[in-house]
């Protein structure tokens, strides 16, 4: 099997999109940038991996480079500090590598390893130090990522990813009984689910470290501001969702709005795959609109002290970071091998993946 094409130049794609999943929109009016960093961020991500035992050496140099997990981060974060950007990318990187071990667990009935991961991985957010050498590459890899993470801002930041990631790994939990069960969730379910396994509020903390700043409760907890994360997040997942569809399907999957509008609403495959994109559209547009909003409740920040000339930068810099998400996430979806299906020998089984549990071959 050819491997996947390796990002070159990720600031000027050359992919063709196909009509279905074009967005004239990103294209025209959310440019993309990218970290002047990521050529070294790539380069360090995939060390980390290898050292780290994530994927296989002869997985790493065939596919690492073309998955873009790194392209990805680099243009999410941008002006992060470089060993913030590292950490985030790598922890990115162990994100996408537990997500295809969670699907290989279901796929080939393995619960008591799902079950054994799950519990590792909540007992490493809470002490991360304690798991760096675990028997698991997953898990000491995510102790890895993770003490790395907490050690930018304080204690309660800390506390609230940990919040977060804790119930992030309750609802893979969630996924995979219901994907063991062939439960599809109906779709308020579904959205609710897919808030969580797509970690909608780990990717927005992780905007505060890149800024600088712990936002304060106030900030964070202002309408718009929350408004703005939710929306390039939403569209992210909504996007995700349309772009993986066929795989998924291929797949058996349960956790997809399209199959659960076709499930549940009665919707055709085509219809569900118009409501996807109408959702997609909505959400680039109300966040156009409530941009102008956040702008302007930053402006309103600076009261002349440093304190509010700091947090007004901040959440300036959080606002262009939630801007940014559409761009990269828009062309990660054509450009990463992820969502090649086409091109796999098996539309079922990642090429990318191993298909043993930790201990098992």
């Amino acid at each position: 099997m050819p491997a996947f094409p390796h990002s070159t130049s990720p600031a000027t794609p050359a992919v063709a999109i196909p009509p279905s999943l074009a967005l004239p929109v990103i294209e025209a009016a959310f440019p993309r940038q990218l970290h002047p960093y990521w050529p070294r961020l790539q380069e360090k991500t995939r060390a980390w991996l290898l050292e780290k035992r994530l994927m296989t050496p002869d997985k790493v140099a065939e596919y690492a480079d073309g998955l873009c997990y790194t392209d990805l981060m680099a243009g999410y974060y941008l002006g992060a500090p470089d060993d913030v950007l590292q950490a985030i990318a790598d922890y990115s990187a162990w994100f996408f590598v537990w997500d295809d071990r969670h699907d290989r667990d279901i796929v080939h009935g393995r619960p008591a390893a799902w079950r054994q991961l799950k519990d590792l991985l909540h007992s490493a957010l809470d002490a991360p130090g304690l798991y760096l050498h675990h028997r698991d590459p997953l898990v000491a890899g995510f102790a890895d990522s993770v003490l790395r993470l907490y050690s930018f801002l304080g204690r309660r930041w800390n506390a609230r990813f940990a919040r977060h990631f804790h119930a992030v790994i309750d609802a893979y939990d969630r996924e995979f009984r219901n994907r063991t069960n062939g439960t599809v969730p109906k779709v308020e379910e579904y959205l609710e689910l897919r808030r969580l396994t797509f970690a909608h509020w780990i990717w927005t903390d992780l905007l505060e470290p890149s800024a600088g700043c712990e936002l304060p409760n106030m900030v964070r907890k202002n309408s718009a501001f929350r408004r703005a994360a939710l929306l390039s997040q939403e569209f992210a997942a909504w996007y995700n969702d349309l772009c993986s569809l066929p795989k998924e399907i291929a797949g058996d999957e349960v956790h997809n709005l399209g199959i659960s509008l076709i499930r549940h609403e009665g919707l055709t495959l085509e219809e569900a795959i118009a409501e996807i994109r109408r959702r997609v559209d909505s959400a680039v547009i109300e966040f156009l609109a409530v941009e102008q909003e956040v702008c302007r409740f930053a402006a309103s920040l600076d009261d002349g002290s440093v304190r509010g000339k700091e947090t007004s930068r901040a959440v300036s810099a959080c606002l262009d970071n939630m801007r940014n998400w559409f761009s990269s996430v828009y062309w990660f979806h054509h450009e990463s091998g992820r969502y090649m299906v086409d091109n796999w020998d098996d539309r079922s089984t990642p090429p990318y993946v191993n298909n043993e549990a930790a201990g098992e071959k």
